[in-house]
């Protein structure tokens, strides 16, 4: 699967939300000022990642997500902690742990998640 720009990614959140629609109705979902011309642009590289399929009706072009916002948060976060954290989820949590940004009602959370499996 090929990375995402940053652009992408924020697009692909719209599409995710509504699910089937148009560009212009996914533009319109865009809160940050771009021209159409350059939204559609980026629309148009989702389709060539093959994260969005498009098909023709009459005039319009339908889109519509192929790839899954949960299969792509899967590849993206394997990504980070191979590239990040030597593929150690210890790492990860160690990390945010140090960094303040979970709690200890978390960790205990997160441990009650792993032993329930």
């Amino acid at each position: 699967m090929e990375s995402l720009t940053h652009q992408e990614e924020e697009v692909m959140l719209i599409v995710w939300e509504k699910g089937e629609g148009t560009i212009r109705e996914y533009y319109e979902l865009y809160v940050k000022p771009l021209p159409y011309t350059t939204f559609a642009s980026v629309v148009r590289n989702l389709e060539r990642k093959k994260y969005i399929r498009m098909r023709r009706i009459g005039t319009t072009n339908l889109c519509m997500p192929i790839v899954s916002r949960i299969e792509y948060k899967r590849r993206f976060m394997s990504g980070v902690i191979h590239n990040y954290f030597q593929d150690s989820y210890k790492e990860v949590v160690s990390f945010f742990a140090k960094e303040q940004k979970i709690s200890a009602d978390e960790l205990k959370e997160i441990i009650r998640i792993i032993e329930s499996k």
